[in-house]
């Protein structure tokens, strides 16, 4: 991870680029609900989110660049939280690491989450492999779980413990010393 990368609460006035990231047909195609969302829509969304403690939702800096956003629900200490994310689509190769791991280190030292868990339809190939660069396990497949588009579509699901991240994150330190 770039020393540079920083996470921070998501404010109304990222609501338009954040808007106009998820709407972008690369990143929409991959979304679990796959319409065009309005900006009254949008700020709904953010209006019913920003007060309730147990969601996170957040950019994820390298520098001064946003690479993209970040959410994690239910939030409680010690707890287990789903999260989903997308990189800006027209972010620069690695974004998505980058990002992953800047938002885990915020999920699991900030937060102090036991498990971050994750879903990713089966034709977002780059979500699957993402999670995997990432350290989660699959653990399990939902078959014909998500509709979209009037077609059925399988969920992969992903977990990372807190102690998993923990000593991958070790082992990297332990790496980097000895290159």
């Amino acid at each position: 991870m770039s020393d540079t990368c920083t996470v921070r609460e998501l404010t109304a006035d990222d609501l338009p680029i954040v808007l106009a990231w998820r709407n972008h047909p690369a990143v929409r195609s991959f979304m679990l609900t796959q319409h065009e969302i309005s900006m009254q829509e949008h700020c709904n969304w953010f209006a019913r989110v920003k007060e309730d403690k147990t969601r996170q939702q957040l950019i994820v800096l390298d520098g001064a660049y946003q690479l993209g956003f970040v959410q994690f629900n239910p939030v409680s200490y010690g707890g287990i939280a789903d999260w989903g994310f997308y990189v800006r689509p027209d972010a620069p190769k690695g974004s998505g690491k980058k990002l992953g791991q800047a938002a885990l280190a915020y999920a699991f030292k900030k937060l102090g989450l036991h498990k971050v868990c994750g879903q990713a339809i089966e034709s977002n190939v780059a979500s699957i492999a993402l999670h995997q660069k990432l350290g989660f396990t699959e653990e399990g497949r939902l078959r014909e779980q998500q509709r979209i588009a009037n077609q059925y579509h399988p969920l992969f699901c992903f977990g990372l413990l807190a102690k998993e991240w923990q000593e991958s994150q070790l082992k990297q330190e332990q790496n980097n010393a000895t290159n």
